[in-house]
């Protein structure tokens, strides 16, 4: 008796996700056939549409009274129903590769030269004070020997923690 319920609980669980998801589509639907519908009752005279069919021009006349518009596409003039006309496709613009390769180069050589003549800011003085070595005295005027000790008292401290670990698992087995 226990097993059915579980089923009915899953199919319950089931159903209501399918109807969630049904429900968000149509919702989505709704916003989509909305945007649609008010660019096509904004058409006005010199806009870029295109066709479902494929032809791209420009409006030369609206007639929202018998939803039918004029385009223009490349000197020919034709009229459609409103029902058929989209927004223009978004052509992007096209670099070759060999110009692409260029405007990175540019871009690199002038990122290079921009930092080169720049101070450091306190953020990259920050890193540098962290990150020196031992050879060099940190930016913040503290000698090298200092740094050196600094260095050595961590390694102690990492050596320290490897010989406990090692004790544990000595006395673990």
């Amino acid at each position: 008796m226990g097993g059915n319920s579980s089923n009915s609980m899953m199919l319950i669980a089931i159903i209501v996700v399918i109807a969630g998801m049904m429900w968000y589509q149509s919702r989505q639907s709704k916003k989509q056939k909305g945007k649609v519908e008010d660019f096509r009752s904004n058409l006005k005279k010199g806009d870029q549409v295109a066709t479902y069919s494929g032809l791209v021009g420009t409006i030369e006349e609206v007639d929202l009274d018998i939803d039918q518009v004029v385009i223009n596409s490349e000197g020919s003039l034709s009229r459609w129903r409103v029902q058929a006309i989209t927004e223009p496709p978004v052509v992007p613009n096209y670099v070759s590769d060999e110009e692409f390769a260029k405007e990175q180069a540019d871009k690199d050589s002038a990122s290079a030269s921009d930092t080169e003549g720049k101070d450091e800011s306190p953020a990259d003085q920050t890193v540098a004070e962290e990150t020196a070595t031992p050879e060099e005295p940190a930016q913040d005027g503290a000698s090298a020997v200092e740094s050196e000790d600094e260095a050595n008292a961590s390694a102690e401290d990492a050596g320290k923690s490897e010989d406990a670990d090692k004790k544990d698992d000595e006395t673990s087995k």
